[in-house]
């Protein structure tokens, strides 16, 4: 791979209790456990941001294969849901699910444009045979 881009982020404090700041400052947030994990919430956590990282990175994939295919994606969206729970074994996992929609084309021929982005999109390479991923086309 040839890098062109690096991003840099260092966490600090108590982890998921504590802080998380890339080194342009652009990203500067506190974190909190979720209520469901039996945190305090109030802020955002890992999870909230792998989702949102992931949806954006994948918006921009599915774009990229529409160009190629001079599909018009018009008012499309990406939403990521990211799971987290324990795994067999000790530890825990992820898991995603990708909602996808494009208004403007068939069921079919937008399902082919997200499959044909699973397959490009940097997070989908990253996690392929490592955490289920689902992507899911739905009609708005």
């Amino acid at each position: 791979m040839n890098t062109v881009y690096t991003a840099e982020a260092l966490a600090t404090g108590a982890g998921r209790n504590g802080h998380v700041r890339s080194t342009d400052s652009l990203v500067d947030l506190d974190l909190a456990i979720p209520r469901e994990m039996g945190g305090p919430g109030g802020a955002t956590n890992p999870e909230q941001l792998f989702a949102a990282g992931y949806a954006a990175c994948f918006h921009s994939a599915l774009q990229m294969v529409a160009r190629e295919a001079k599909a018009n994606l018009g008012d499309s969206s990406v939403g990521a849901r990211v799971g987290i729970g324990p795994i067999a074994g000790g530890g825990f996992g992820l898991s995603v699910e990708l909602e996808v929609t494009i208004p403007e084309l068939p069921h079919d021929e937008a399902q082919q444009l997200a499959d044909r982005a699973h397959q490009v999109c940097p997070y989908s390479n990253a996690t392929r045979g490592n955490i289920e991923v689902t992507v899911t086309v739905v009609d708005d």
